[in-house]
């Protein structure tokens, strides 16, 4: 059998990249609006993430450099992306595992913080947590939607990995 037979493209890999920060935004709005999930704050900077790892993707599978280089930059972008998405869900992990007695307060909604402070002082002030971030409200074999999150950017940054810096 030809090994070229089951070549994927740069194109393919970088789409289906796409695909799947899509379906895991589509299935977050689900849970939002279908089941009456709502977001917290950390949630919202995890599907920014996933958002902004998905224009990446798409971006990159659209334009499929052939040269070397330009696959390697896209790759790295999608990794950098990818880090922030897991330094947010790692984050949120550490929140929900925090003894009770440690857990911030709650905070202001999202949507004031946006309106009365700086961007740098909104990302701080979320980054740092608050008492809703904190509690576990949906779980899928034992783990909860920020640590799936986690799980999601590390998996799709060896897939940004692999299909930038893959030989052949």
């Amino acid at each position: 059998m030809n090994p070229d037979t089951f070549r994927v493209s740069f194109r393919s890999r970088f789409l289906l990249g796409f695909l799947a920060c899509a379906g895991l935004i589509a299935y977050a709005l689900y849970t939002q609006f279908h089941d009456g999930l709502m977001p917290c704050p950390l949630c919202i900077f995890q599907r920014v993430a996933f958002a902004a790892l998905g224009l990446v993707f798409l971006v990159g599978g659209l334009h499929a450099p052939r040269g070397v280089g330009g696959r390697r930059v896209y790759g790295i972008l999608a990794m950098l992306t990818s880090v922030a998405g897991i330094a947010v869900a790692g984050n949120h992990v550490r929140l929900q595992h925090l003894p009770p007695d440690q857990v911030p307060s709650c905070g202001p909604g999202l949507d004031y913080m946006l309106d009365a402070m700086p961007i740098g002082g909104v990302i701080r002030t979320v980054m740092t947590g608050s008492g809703e971030c904190a509690n576990v409200d949906w779980a899928f074999l034992g783990l909860s939607m920020p640590m799936w999150s986690l799980v999601w950017f590390i998996v799709l940054a060896g897939w940004a990995a692999y299909a930038a810096f893959r030989r052949g």
